[in-house]
Formats: C-alpha cells, structure tokens, sequence
C-alpha cells in the first residue's frame, strides 16, 4: 500500500474511509457421496500485483491506482481554520 491519498473514483466525496481486499485460497476434500467435508487445509494468501481498495462510503472496489490517481487529479488543499473561542 502507498502512502499516498485516496480519493474515491465512484462517489467522490470519500478521502478517509477505505478497506484492502485480500484474496485467499484454503484447499479441502469432500465426501464424494454425502459431501461432508473431511478434510481442510489452512488459508494461504494470494499474492496480488496490486491490491484491491474498497471505499466504505459506496463499496466501489478498484485497483489501488485508481484510487491515487483520481486524488491527484483533485487535491485536497489544507484549509487554515482559526478558532474564535
């Protein structure tokens, strides 16, 4: 993951709220006949080229680039906010 900002391509209106997807793949035998199964191996990662970003706001889910490159064709710009307490 970059350390860069996201902004969500779909909604456009998500900066802080994302998830990674992860992709797994857990091997198991099944009872030909009943189809219980007897027999689970542990999950093992997928290894990705680039992971999968999914906004909280609308569940769009993209590549990871996506969501970089649509905050860098809108940027935030910092706003000063001075407190009148």
């Amino acid at each position: 993951m970059q350390d860069k900002p996201y902004f969500c391509p779909n909604c456009r209106s998500n900066r802080v709220k994302f998830s990674i997807m992860s992709n797994y793949s857990q091997r198991f035998l099944k009872d030909a006949i009943t189809g219980v199964v007897e027999e689970m191996a542990e999950p093992v990662e997928v290894a990705q080229a680039e992971p999968h970003i999914q906004c909280m706001v609308c569940n769009f889910v993209g590549n990871e680039m996506r969501f970089v490159k649509q905050a860098e064709r809108e940027p935030r710009t910092p706003s000063v906010v001075t407190s009148t307490y």
